[in-house]
């Protein structure tokens, strides 16, 4: 049951962001996205290193120095793997005018849609994981500890549901379309997350190497997407000063629940 919800919070989080599209008439303002993006920059910064890449090494730590050789390997097949799935899935980025990946025929919207989809696939793996870690006893991982990371998650995800609902509506699309498009995009966490703690169950000892892999696939997101966005134009600062409250939040949830 714990499972359950822990999967489905974040999910719940980004439902709650894409209704916003129902109270406010207005895109958000740049100051605010700036913020936001910054915000879940932080979020996911933190819960790669305090949720993730840690406890990878403390569930190796009787093999020394060589107890880094797991995160380190994980870290790098995240990245490569974000990185393959980017340039092989045809996806257009919120305010781009250019789609990326191989030429398709998809809409702009689906075209849209498969770029949350990218973005939220290695949240619902990091907390798939850390549930899995805990529900094994890993070293370093609890199940309050694997609450905080869905907690954390869901937070950053209510602004992102904002973020992707409001210029779905600015487009065109009605409220109950755009909400739809916005609730859907965070569907992909709870179906990773459930995958993640199949494949965990069936390979115990890999166990590190996919905490690494989840820290790995959420720092390419930021590092390709999230900090650019929120380093073009005005308002750079608001961004700093959201990454920071957000790395701070997440820490504080993983030490005081862990």
């Amino acid at each position: 049951m714990t499972l359950a919800i822990g999967l489905l919070i974040p999910l719940l989080g980004t439902m709650l962001g894409a209704a916003f599209v129902f109270f406010m008439k207005d895109d958000l303002s740049p100051r605010v996205q700036k913020t936001l993006l910054g915000f879940a920059s932080g979020v996911m910064v933190a819960a790669s290193v305090w949720s993730l890449l840690i406890p990878a090494m403390e569930m190796e730590e009787a093999k020394g120095a060589w107890s880094v050789l797991p995160a380190a390997v994980g870290f790098l097949l995240g990245i490569f793997f974000l990185l393959a799935l980017d340039e092989l899935t045809p996806h257009l980025h919120l305010g781009a005018d250019t789609p990326e990946g191989p030429r398709s025929k998809l809409s702009r919207t689906a075209m849209l849609a498969l770029a949350v989809t990218i973005h939220n696939l290695p949240e619902g793996m990091a907390v798939g994981v850390v549930f899995a870690g805990a529900e094994q006893g890993a070293a370093g991982l609890s199940v309050a500890s694997a609450v905080a990371v869905s907690l954390g998650i869901a937070i950053q995800n209510i602004p992102e549901g904002a973020i992707i609902s409001m210029p779905m509506r600015a487009e065109g699309n009605s409220k109950w379309r755009s909400f739809m498009l916005g609730s859907l995009s965070g569907a992909v966490e709870p179906i990773g997350g459930l995958a993640v703690v199949l494949l965990a169950s069936l390979l115990t000892p890999v166990l590190p190497y996919m905490l690494a892999f989840a820290a790995g696939a959420m720092c390419y997101v930021v590092v390709e997407e999230l900090i650019p966005e929120a380093s073009q134009g005005k308002h750079t600062n608001l961004s700093t000063i959201g990454f920071a409250i957000g790395f701070v939040l997440m820490m504080v949830l993983d030490v005081v629940m862990g």
